[in-house]
């Protein structure tokens, strides 16, 4: 397991997960409860003692083409940024991409802002899920909730709905 956390499997803590987030996680998934002043991955990987390099994070981003936006998920490491104006906005055809304010992020995929995750988001969603991600073992990502985490193959996040694996984090 990942740092000095206790992990139990998630069917078990669905308490500790967002709505969206219970509805649609899978069995390989072990959720721990957190400190949520400490959700922001630096704070809570140096108090749990969780490496960086088993941290990932999620962004959510508005891609605007004309007067269309479509909304959609990356996944880097927490020792990446994702290539939001280069690989990001020429994957997903858009003119312009942008991180998604807070307040559209939150009540578009039913979490909360800093416990965003891939897991459980509205149907028809991108999630781009960079290559160092997918190969990982467990990662650490958000639960939906500031309050938990999530611990789950880096692989499994390549198997959900919408995903795609590619060369995301910026050179």
């Amino acid at each position: 397991m990942a740092g000095n956390l206790e992990w139990i499997p998630a069917d078990e803590g669905r308490d500790l997960l967002a709505a969206p987030v219970a509805a649609a996680v899978g069995p390989e998934a072990r959720v721990a409860a957190i400190d949520p002043g400490l959700a922001d991955t630096a704070a809570f990987c140096e108090r749990y003692e969780v490496p960086l390099e088993i941290s990932a994070n999620c962004v959510i981003v508005a891609a605007r083409r004309g007067g269309e936006v479509t909304y959609a998920a990356c996944m880097v490491l927490a020792t990446d940024r994702a290539d939001v104006n280069g690989v990001v906005r020429k994957h997903l055809g858009a003119r312009k991409v942008s991180f998604a304010p807070m307040d559209e992020a939150t009540s578009l995929t039913g979490m909360e802002y800093g416990g965003i995750t891939p897991v459980g988001l509205p149907g028809g969603w991108p999630v781009l899920v960079d290559e160092a991600v997918a190969a990982a073992g467990d990662v650490v990502i958000g639960s939906g909730l500031r309050r938990s985490k999530l611990l789950l193959p880096g692989k499994s996040l390549a198997g959900l709905p919408g995903a795609e694996v590619i060369a995301l984090a910026q050179q």
